[in-house]
């Protein structure tokens, strides 16, 4: 097992040499100048070729992206052309909120998705079966920001049970933390719940059609048991993939979510950052978005060796 989990961690080092090449020559390449940001509209030519020199953007773009490489490899990620702030600070100032978001969402996903999508595939053709299905195409269907607002309007401006934006980090209280954290994770989950009880789904008709299943009827055990001790964790490891996957994505994919609720995230900082063609800050936030998938992949593949014994006697 160790030969084959160290065949998959030398893969990624390939993926985000390629992942940091494409990400800096996407940026260098398309339309917009740092300096003209920085200096504003009114600036001279001369003026722009100066903070052009004084950032290193003057350079050829392999040697830019030489020194990028170093710097990181030293682990340096640069300073942000427009704060001066080091990029690893200012990343470790927004990603608490955006990981207790997606943490959040992740924890509605998973107590809601698995019960429905079992109870579903138990009662397929039923009315709990259609409701999925349903709760499925809805969930597909709806931009989230939809969805964020419909929550705000009914449990925020109606109801008055949670603010209506904002976000209180946990060294303040875990009350206030989850009182602000628990809408915009709701309305983060809704896909990933629609996803996850899909494929729940799918994964337990499958299982439920086997012969240890129909075994472990005869012999009188309880359906319960039946459901969540033998179908259920022989139909996990395509759930897994589909959870772990789906927890990358939150954790990258949560700009629209928290600008509805004005969490002061990652999400808040990669539009900032675009705004101002700040390409060291794009370029640390999209590696850091990588790795994470690049460390749960890693991680479902461990999942995958431990389970397979062809895999975890190797």
């Amino acid at each position: 097992m160790a030969s084959y989990f160290l065949r998959r961690l030398l893969m990624a080092i390939p993926v985000m040499f390629f992942v940091a090449l494409f990400v800096f020559l996407l940026l260098r390449l398309t339309p917009g100048d740092p300096a003209q940001a920085i200096a504003g509209d009114q600036a001279t030519p001369a003026q722009l070729a100066a903070i052009r020199e004084n950032l290193g953007l003057d350079k050829p773009l392999a040697g830019q992206f030489a020194t990028w490489l170093g710097g990181m490899a030293q682990g340096d990620f640069g300073h942000s052309l427009i704060s001066q702030r080091p990029v690893l600070e200012m990343i470790g100032q927004r990603i608490g909120p955006t990981l207790a978001l997606a943490v959040m969402a992740m924890i509605f996903t998973v107590v809601i998705s698995l019960p429905l999508g079992v109870l579903a595939a138990w009662r397929h053709g039923g009315m709990v079966d259609r409701f999925v299905m349903a709760l499925s195409v809805v969930g597909f269907s709806v931009p989230i920001f939809v969805i964020g607002y419909v929550l705000i309007a009914v449990f925020a401006v109606d109801l008055k049970w949670f603010p209506v934006q904002g976000y209180k980090p946990l060294a303040e209280g875990f009350g206030q933390f989850l009182h602000r954290i628990l809408l915009p994770g709701l309305a983060l989950s809704f896909f990933y719940i629609a996803l996850v009880s899909r494929m729940t789904r799918a994964s337990m008709l499958e299982v439920l059609r086997e012969d240890y299943v129909r075994t472990a009827r005869a012999k009188g055990l309880g359906e319960r048991i039946v459901l969540f001790r033998h179908a259920l964790r022989n139909a996990a490891i395509p759930i897994l993939t589909v959870v772990g996957t789906g927890f990358a994505m939150m954790v990258s994919g949560v700009v629209v979510t928290e600008t509805v609720f004005n969490i002061p995230g990652l999400g808040r900082l990669v539009v900032d950052g675009v705004l101002a063609r700040d390409y060291p800050l794009i370029q640390a936030i999209i590696l850091l978005t990588a790795g994470t998938y690049v460390l749960i992949n890693l991680l479902i593949d461990l999942s995958y060796a431990l389970s397979d014994p062809r895999i975890r006697y190797q």
